[in-house]
């Protein structure tokens, strides 16, 4: 494409994302768009569809790892962290738009908000959401981090979580990135452990949720865990 069509090109879909958003773009011209800001004189829309044909989808493309990005030709080291940031950008805001809106007083609203947590995450992830007396989020820890199938959960992590953030009750929740939603023996003597050591400071544990892709199991819902408190 010569330079000046190039640029043409470039002005008219910058135009068209300020004046309509992205409810129309394709997603090569998302990807295209989006790597104008980092590749400012190459033509992004031959990049775009190699990304999508190499790994499948967008969402694929935002959640793969930049050494991987950085296997496509056209994508340096630039592009692929500028790729990487869409998914972690995407989970820091639906988790701070929740924290500030979202009080979590039922099942469905609390699943919700903790399956925005877990947007675009590999590796397997056990958050503690410390609550206050209303239910409201004072603040979501992602407190360890393990490989695509396990993370190793500590009970005196979480009683001191739980103490720096003035926490008056919590709610775990992880993540099972490649798997089903039903709890492990693993995940189930965990939650005891917890609720065990956080007992002895007066916090109670309102509910566990496991997360995989857009299901959920919650712990309290199905009568594994003493008086839910939501």
């Amino acid at each position: 494409m010569p330079q000046n069509m190039h640029e043409g090109h470039r002005e008219r879909l910058k135009k068209r994302f300020v004046e309509q958003g992205l409810d129309g773009f394709e997603d090569h011209q998302v990807l295209e768009l989006l790597l104008f800001f980092s590749i400012p004189r190459k033509d992004t829309n031959e990049i775009a569809h190699r990304l999508i044909s190499t790994f499948g989808s967008i969402s694929n493309v935002f959640e793969a790892h930049p050494k991987e990005l950085q296997k496509i030709d056209g994508v340096g080291e630039n592009s692929a962290i500028l790729i990487s940031l869409i998914s972690q950008i995407s989970r820091r805001y639906l988790a701070d738009k929740n924290r500030k809106t979202f009080q979590l007083r039922n099942v469905e609203v609390a699943a919700e908000y903790i399956k925005s947590l877990f947007v675009g995450r590999k590796n397997e992830v056990f958050y503690v959401i410390c609550l206050d007396t209303q239910l409201n989020v004072i603040y979501s820890v992602p407190l360890f981090e393990g490989t695509v199938k396990e993370a190793v959960v500590y009970p005196r992590k979480v009683v001191e979580c739980v103490i720096r953030y003035n926490a008056s009750s919590v709610i775990l929740a992880h993540n099972h990135p490649g798997g089903s939603v039903r709890p492990s023996m693993d995940d189930i003597k965990t939650t005891q452990k917890i609720v065990n050591a956080l007992s002895t400071i007066g916090v109670a544990v309102n509910d566990h949720f496991i997360v995989a892709k857009d299901e959920y199991y919650s712990f309290a819902q199905n009568g594994m865990l003493p008086q839910p408190q939501i």
